[in-house]
């Protein structure tokens, strides 16, 4: 899923952000799609939301709690998504790198709450999500000063999932999506989801069992049988590991 528009360093505006909305449900929808890349055309990711538009506005009536500024940043989906951040990340852009599950970073790549300086709050999980990603000391440090940071920070925040060469950012997030649609999708999906409700619903440790606990217990009798069976004849030992998910396991 691209955002195209590059002569605005890929800035979303309302109709983006509608289009970013709707290409998320397409991809929620389609069974046969296990896991998306997100990506920004023309050498940048996204620069946040466009100025130009808030200045005029022509925004502010769009603005509700169930959709964020940005666009898919409110969404809950079943399925993963990777970034592939190069050049500018910032503003709206930076929260929108993560709300995606992983983050493939160029070297080159520069992010940061750039919209301080303007008087733009973060509304599309930028203050929810950080915290829970660095520690709040540290997001409080991104957060109130705006300053940028680059891939190598990035990496050693835990930000970055990876650092690709420049101009690689988008082939490097290809592979490791792909590389997630091979395993058992039914039982990715409830540990993915365990984890965010561990994160971000939990209010202890008992309460996040129990929701790991339900979220995968299904996946037993429906994944886990075929996978033992597998592994008993051989599969998946020395190394070696070429289940195709949809043949094996659907």
């Amino acid at each position: 899923i691209g955002i195209n528009r590059p002569e605005k360093r890929n800035a979303i505006n309302t109709e983006t952000s509608k289009q970013l909305i709707k290409a998320f449900e397409l991809f929620e929808e389609d069974n046969d799609a296990y896991a998306a890349v997100l990506y920004g055309k023309g050498g940048n990711f996204c620069s946040g939301y466009d100025l130009n538009e808030v200045a005029e506005g022509k925004s502010l009536s769009e603005l509700s709690a169930e959709t964020g500024p940005m666009g898919p940043t409110r969404m809950l989906l079943k399925k993963p998504v990777v970034a592939a951040v190069n050049g500018y990340a910032v503003g709206g852009g930076f929260e929108m790198a993560l709300w995606c599950d992983l983050r493939v970073i160029d070297e080159t790549a520069v992010m940061g709450f750039f919209n301080r300086r303007f008087g733009v709050p973060l509304i599309d999980g930028g203050t929810v999500r950080l915290p829970q990603m660095i520690g709040l000391p540290r997001a409080l440090d991104l957060i109130l000063t705006g300053r940028s940071i680059n891939a190598k920070e990035a990496f050693e925040l835990g930000l970055a999932t990876k650092i690709t060469a420049c101009g690689t950012a988008i082939g490097n997030a290809l592979n490791l999506a792909n590389s997630l649609c091979k395993f058992p999708q039914e039982c990715l999906r409830a540990d993915r989801l365990s984890a965010y409700n561990s994160a971000y619903n939990s209010d202890s440790l008992k309460e996040a069992l129990a929701s790991e606990y339900q979220n995968s217990k299904h996946v037993l009798e429906l994944e886990s049988v075929k996978g033992a069976e597998k592994f008993v004849q051989g599969v998946g030992r020395h190394g070696t590991f070429h289940i195709d998910a949809k043949e094996d396991f659907v």
